[in-house]
């Protein structure tokens, strides 16, 4: 396969997702019939970060930095794919990589998540015909040389046991998490939300906890989310969510702090209850550094404004659900991992 088409394709498929496109939008428009959490707006947000992920200048980047001093080892392998469902669009990355590095995506979709990604591929089919050959859609993986899987903690260790003869990258739960220091500002408030609400808390780079100095004074970042995020408690889903974990707090006397469409909790714990958010404080810099140092292996990327000696990745306020390419999931390598098969 030319290495210079893929761009090219990839490059078109991304101004493909940022375009007007009847069909494209229809689908969109049309996804909460399958997902009640799959609202036009978190749809179209997904399409629209995965055009901008697509673009020229970062897929030459991507695919030449890959390739540098590596070849792809042999023929082209088959390489599983179990996508999850718990945001638009999420296993995509995946995809993209095994046709990438020239290898063949056998494909099992998400329930949740089974219509738009289709549509995508067939788009970048047309772009480049001879990926129809490399496309393929299962309902259960076999006949395969190496898989890529994403579940749930108790998913993954199934998926371990399972394919534990091939070569395999397994995904867990991850989410993520954010260091506030006291300097933020309105406009750091309202990214952080993006952070925090967009699709809707479900996915990895949500945040789900926040790291703050002690004595750390909530009232401003509530005052920024109010007006931007309050409409988040009109979604039927995530208000019975908001109802139930109030409803246990209270039950349980925890101590909290609530605005009305969002729960602030001080709790060690990493995975805060949907329409909920953990907290934690910290002493100074190298205290904080140490916590998420601890916590290293639940993180999936670190939201904050000041440079912090930590393996984690971590982007600015408003950046966790706007990955490059070369952002992997549980910061392993799936290019490298793809050639190296």
């Amino acid at each position: 396969m030319s290495v210079h088409q893929i761009k090219e394709a990839f490059t078109q498929l991304g101004h493909y997702l940022l375009s007007d496109d009847e069909q494209l939008l229809s689908l969109v428009n049309a996804s909460h019939h399958y997902n009640a959490w799959f609202t036009a707006d978190q749809v179209g947000k997904a399409v629209r970060a995965l055009g901008t992920m697509l673009n020229g200048r970062d897929i030459e980047q991507w695919i030449d930095g890959a390739y540098a001093g590596r070849t792809q080892s042999g023929k082209a392998k088959v390489v599983g794919l179990v996508l999850a469902g718990n945001i638009p669009l999420v296993g995509f990355h995946d995809i993209l990589t095994v046709l990438a590095s020239g290898h063949i995506a056998s494909v099992k979709l998400s329930s949740q998540d089974k219509h738009l990604t289709p549509h995508i591929l067939s788009r970048l089919v047309d772009f480049y015909p001879a990926f129809a050959k490399r496309i393929v859609y299962v309902d259960r993986l076999k006949d395969f040389d190496a898989v890529i899987a994403t579940g749930s903690n108790n998913t993954s260790r199934y998926f371990e046991y399972y394919f534990k003869s091939v070569p395999h990258i397994i995904r867990g739960n991850r989410n993520s998490i954010a260091v506030l220091d006291g300097t933020e500002t309105t406009e750091d408030f309202v990214a952080l939300g993006h952070d925090i609400f967009d699709y809707f808390g479900l996915g990895c780079r949500n945040v789900s906890k926040l790291l703050v100095p002690e004595g750390y004074d909530f009232v401003p970042f509530f005052e920024a989310i109010e007006e931007p995020f309050k409409g988040m408690i009109n979604h039927h889903k995530y208000a019975n969510n908001y109802d139930y974990n109030k409803s246990i707090y209270l039950v349980n006397g925890a101590k909290h702090l609530d605005n009305g469409f969002l729960l602030l909790k001080r709790d060690e714990g990493m995975a805060s209850p949907l329409a909920a958010l953990f907290f934690d404080e910290y002493k100074d810099r190298t205290d904080a550094e140490a916590k998420l140092t601890l916590i290293s292996g639940q993180i999936q990327c670190v939201v904050a404004n000041a440079e912090l000696s930590i393996d984690s990745q971590v982007v600015g306020f408003g950046c966790s659900q706007s990955p490059r390419l070369w952002d992997y999931a549980d910061g392993i390598d799936t290019f490298a991992f793809l050639l190296s098969i």
